[in-house]
C-alpha cells in the first residue's frame, strides 16, 4: 500500500525521507557538538545533580572593653540535623539518639515520623564539639553535623546590658550586638562537595568562597570601672530595698562611656528563664522628671543672664511660695531667711530657685538644658534609646517656669543627665558621646560660657563640702562637685503622682581641680531607710567616684599637709629626778 502510494506521490516520499534524514543528522550533530565541543552543558547538569556547596561558617567579630578586655567571643559549636527519609531505616537506634540528645524517647519518636517525609530537621543546636561526636559515633542513619558558632559574654551579667547579646543564628538582637550588627556580622564562605543521590560526601572538591570573619569592636567602657559600678549598685538596691537603679559614668574631656549599669540585670550566657524586665537598659530607656539635679543647670542659665552673680542673695522665707492654686514648698528648713545662690543649692531652695527663674524666664532655662541636650537624641545610635521630654511654651507661666528651673515637667534620661553634668565639668564645652573608644580628644561645641561653668564647679563643690552639704557624697582624697536630687514618680495611665513612690538621684563629678569623670546614680523607689537622693545614692556616687579616680591614677587633690610633731623637750638631770628616773 505504501509503495502504490510512494509510486502515485513520489514526492511526498522523497520529502519524508529527507526530513527523516535531516532529523537523525541534526540529533547525531548535537550529540557531537555536546561530547566534543560544547562540553560545560553536560558538565553543568551533571555538576547540579551532584556538587553541591556546604556553607563555611563565619564568626563574629570580638567585643572588647577600652583595655582589650573581651566582653563577646565567638566559640565553635555543633549542630546535629537529620534527613527524615533516611532516619526511618534506623528506628532502632531513635531511643538511643533520644538518651543521647536528654530528650523524651516517645515524644522525640512521635517528632520523627511527623518529619518522615523531610529532608531536613534540626535535631539540636548549640553543643559542644565533643558532645556534638559522641551523638555522632553512634551512626545513625541520617543523622548529620553542621559547624556553627556562639556567642559567649565572659564578663556575663556585669555588661549585658551594654554589649547584648545574638540569637540562636547568630545575629544581634539587643545591645551593641544590634547596633553594630553589619560591623560584627561574618560573610559565610563556600566549600564544593560532590555528593551522590542520597546525599552522602563523595569528595571535597574545593574552597569556593572564603569565610570572612566580622570586624572587632572596641567598647569605651571600661571593665575595671564596670565591675566597681555594678557591685556598688547592687549592694545600695540590697541595702535600701529599692526596685531598680542606673549608673552612668562619661569621661569628661571626650564624651566616653566608662560604664554603664543597670538592677536588675541578666545573664547573656543562660536565658532561660529571662524576665523581659531585666533586660531593659534602663539608663537609656527609662525617662524620670530629675529634680533637684536640674537646679545647677538653671543656676547656670541665670550666672550666664548677666543678672545674677553667686554673692546675691534672695529671700526664701517662710519656705513657701503661692503662685495661683499651687504652693511651691521647700523640703528643709533652711539656714536663714535669705539665702546666696549657693546657699540655695546647698539648701535645695524651691522657693529661692524659683524666684531667680522668674527674673530671667522660662525660656532662657528651656534654651540652656535644650543645648545640654535635653529633649534629644544622644547620637550613640543605641536600639530603643529614648529622648525624653523638654516642654516648650509660646507663654511661660510662672507655674511652668518654676518646675522647669527645680526639674519637674520634662523628662530625661540617666545618660542625658550624666551628659549634662558631664559638660559642667568641662568647662561648658559639649562633647559628643560614645559608646565606643576614642582616640584623641575630638573637636566640642561651647554651649556654656567656661567662666560660668567654672564658676559652678566651685558652687556645686560647696554644696557637697559645706556643713549642711551633702557629706555621703565626700571622697576622701579629693574634692569632688556635685547635687542631689529626689523625685516623685508619675503614675502610669493617670495624671498626677503615686503615692509614696520616689527616685533617688544623685549627679556629681571630680576631682573639682580638674574633672574626669562625670557620674550619675539613680535608685528607684528605695523603701527601706528613706528616700532623699543625699542619703540614697549618694554613698553609691562616693564609694564609685573613690574607686574610680584610683583605678583611672588620677592625682588626689584633697590630701592634709603633714603636721610636724612637737619638738621634745630635752630632759634635765633635776626633771629626771624628781620623776625616779635614771639619767
Amino acid at each position: 500500500m505504501i509503495g502504490l502510494e510512494g509510486a502515485l506521490y513520489p514526492w511526498r516520499f522523497r520529502l519524508v525521507l529527507l526530513l527523516l534524514a535531516l532529523m537523525v543528522g541534526a540529533i547525531a550533530w548535537r550529540i557531537v557538538d555536546l561530547q566534543v565541543f560544547d562540553q560545560s552543558f553536560l558538565q553543568a547538569h551533571g555538576d547540579a545533580r551532584s556538587v553541591r556547596h556546604i556553607p563555611i561558617p563565619a564568626h563574629r567579630g570580638l567585643i572588647t572593653d577600652r583595655n582589650g578586655e573581651p566582653l563577646a567571643v565567638s566559640t565553635p559549636v555543633t549542630t546535629l540535623w537529620a534527613n527524615g527519609k533516611e532516619l526511618q531505616n534506623g528506628k532502632a537506634k531513635w531511643g538511643e539518639l533520644a538518651a543521647a540528645l536528654g530528650q523524651e524517647p516517645k515524644a522525640f519518636g512521635v517528632r520523627l515520623q511527623a518529619n518522615a517525609g523531610r529532608e531536613f530537621m534540626y535535631l539540636v543546636r548549640g553543643l559542644t564539639p565533643e558532645q556534638g561526636q559522641r551523638i555522632l559515633d553512634l551512626k545513625v542513619p541520617g543523622v548529620y553535623a553542621i559547624e556553627e558558632f556562639r556567642r559567649f559574654y565572659p564578663a556575663g551579667e556585669v555588661a549585658a546590658h551594654v554589649v547584648g547579646f545574638t540569637d540562636i543564628d547568630d545575629r544581634g538582637r539587643e545591645g551593641m550586638e544590634l547596633a553594630f550588627e553589619d560591623w560584627l556580622a561574618g560573610v559565610p564562605g563556600k566549600r564544593q562537595v560532590l555528593k551522590d543521590r542520597r546525599g552522602r560526601l563523595i569528595k571535597d572538591v574545593q574552597v569556593a568562597q572564603n569565610a570572612k570573619a566580622g570586624k572587632a569592636l572596641a567598647l569605651s567602657i571600661d571593665l575595671r570601672l564596670q565591675y566597681l559600678a555594678h557591685r556598688e549598685l547592687r549592694k545600695a538596691l540590697i541595702e535600701n530595698g529599692a526596685k531598680a537603679g542606673s549608673l552612668v559614668m562619661v569621661d569628661v574631656k571626650t564624651g566616653e562611656v566608662l560604664a554603664m549599669v543597670n538592677q536588675p540585670t541578666y545573664n547573656p550566657n543562660n536565658r532561660r528563664n529571662l524576665q523581659p524586665a531585666a533586660m531593659r537598659n534602663r539608663a537609656m530607656i527609662d525617662v524620670f522628671e530629675p529634680g533637684s539635679t536640674v537646679k545647677p543647670l538653671s543656676m547656670s542659665a541665670a550666672l550666664q543672664s548677666g543678672r545674677w552673680k553667686p554673692s546675691d542673695t534672695v529671700d526664701v522665707w517662710p519656705g513657701s511660695l503661692r503662685i495661683g492654686r499651687y504652693t511651691i514648698k521647700d523640703v528643709s528648713k533652711t539656714e536663714g531667711r535669705t539665702l546666696d545662690l549657693t546657699g540655695i543649692l546647698i539648701n535645695s531652695s524651691n522657693v529661692g530657685m524659683s524666684k531667680i527663674a522668674f527674673d530671667i524666664g522660662g525660656e532662657v532655662i528651656h534654651d540652656l538644658m535644650g543645648n545640654l541636650g535635653f529633649g534629644q537624641d544622644t547620637g550613640l545610635g543605641f536600639p530603643g534609646e529614648r529622648v525624653g521630654a523638654l516642654p516648650s511654651h509660646r507663654e511661660w507661666r510662672q507655674a511652668e517656669t518654676a518646675t522647669l528651673s527645680y526639674g519637674y515637667g520634662l523628662s530625661v534620661t540617666a545618660i542625658q543627665l550624666a551628659h549634662a553634668y558631664a559638660t559642667l565639668a568641662n568647662n561648658g564645652k559639649l562633647q559628643p558621646l560614645s559608646m565606643t573608644r576614642v582616640d584623641g580628644q575630638p573637636e566640642g561645641a561651647q554651649v556654656l560660657p567656661e567662666d560660668v561653668a567654672k564658676t559652678m564647679q566651685g558652687m556645686l563643690q560647696q554644696v557637697i563640702e559645706a556643713p549642711r552639704g551633702v557629706f555621703r557624697a565626700q571622697v576622701p582624697g579629693y574634692h569632688v562637685s556635685g547635687k542631689s536630687g529626689t523625685a516623685r514618680k508619675a503614675s502610669v495611665g493617670t495624671k498626677g503622682y503615686t503615692a509614696n513612690a520616689y527616685r533617688s538621684l544623685f549627679a556629681g563629678f571630680g576631682p573639682s581641680g580638674n574633672p574626669r569623670i562625670a557620674l550619675v546614680v539613680v535608685i528607684d523607689e528605695p523603701s527601706k531607710a528613706g528616700y532623699f537622693g543625699g542619703l540614697v545614692s549618694a554613698p553609691v556616687f562616693s564609694k564609685v567616684m573613690a574607686g574610680s579616680l584610683r583605678l583611672m591614677n588620677i592625682t588626689p587633690d584633697n590630701v592634709p599637709l603633714p603636721v610636724d610633731p612637737p619638738a621634745a623637750m630635752p630632759q634635765t638631770a633635776n626633771a629626771g629626778a624628781s620623776k625616779g628616773g635614771r639619767i
